[in-house]
């Protein structure tokens, strides 16, 4: 009994991150040189594929936590709504994840682009980093009846989201949306591994929420630059679409029966 008494700290400092990486997928040997871009020539209507980045790095000595196949298929349906509202795209594929492979590069692109007929990607790419330390409270006073725990465990949670939209002929980026996150908490031994997980999924809702709000944002900054910058973007009309010359061809419209409705006033 005795000996069964006292007080004994348990360390428990331990780090877990788990990534995946548009720089990696696409350019996977770093003796070769980065594809030099062209200028991109969109041809409207567009049809857009939406993908994670396969599964990259991990270390550390906690459980993989990470993002689940239907928390995945969820986040490329929030995406994939950003592009639906645009009137110059036809489609949305959303991309299987054993259709790309780790550091396929731009040649898996390619493939992509055979399969499916998408002209510009959409890539998911994120990055989770979680620390868990103890602090000067983190001991187990072991009495009688059983083992005491004080609260002790001081957890960092990390997280960034990222997509990165890609002109496949070209190999040109259009433009990129990110997203990120921190949680902090303290939790005891017995409950860390749960708070832990609880705190990874909370963290990725938050980031993702964030990269779809500016994703939104980066989709209209875009137009405005296509409009305002050409020489950066050529436009371009599949055989039978009858859309404007701008990426806006419903805004075009809507001026064109304006314009028409005031000069059959003015005649009038």
């Amino acid at each position: 009994m005795l000996g069964c008494t006292g007080c004994t700290t348990w360390w428990a400092d331990r780090k877990h991150h788990e990534a995946t990486s548009v720089v990696q997928f696409l350019y996977p040997d770093k003796n070769l040189p980065f594809v030099q871009p062209q200028i991109p020539t969109l041809r409207l209507p567009l049809r857009v594929g939406v993908a994670f980045v396969p599964t990259g790095s991990r270390g550390g000595y906690m459980p993989a936590s990470g993002l689940n196949e239907v928390q995945k298929t969820e986040l490329m349906r929030k995406v994939a709504a950003q592009f639906k509202a645009l009137p110059f795209v036809q489609s949305i594929e959303i991309v299987p994840a054993t259709y790309l492979r780790p550091g396929g590069g731009f040649e898996n692109l390619d493939q992509l682009r055979a399969l499916m007929g998408i002209d510009v990607v959409a890539l998911i790419a994120y990055d989770q980093t979680q620390t868990s330390d103890s602090t000067e409270a983190a001991l187990t006073y072991w009495t009688i009846v059983g083992a005491y725990i004080v609260e002790g465990q001081r957890n960092t949670t990390h997280t960034l989201m990222e997509a990165v939209v890609y002109d496949i002929p070209s190999r040109s980026l259009l433009f990129r949306a990110p997203g990120t996150n921190s949680i902090k908490n303290h939790a005891t031994l017995v409950r860390n591994q749960y708070d832990l997980r609880k705190s990874s999924v909370e963290s990725f809702d938050a980031a993702s929420t964030q990269m779809t709000t500016n994703l939104a944002q980066e989709l209209e900054l875009f137009k405005v630059r296509a409009k305002e910058a050409p020489e950066t973007v050529r436009i371009e009309h599949k055989p039978g679409y009858t859309g404007g010359g701008s990426l806006d061809a419903a805004f075009a419209a809507v001026l064109a029966l304006l314009a028409g409705a005031a000069a059959i006033r003015s005649r009038r």
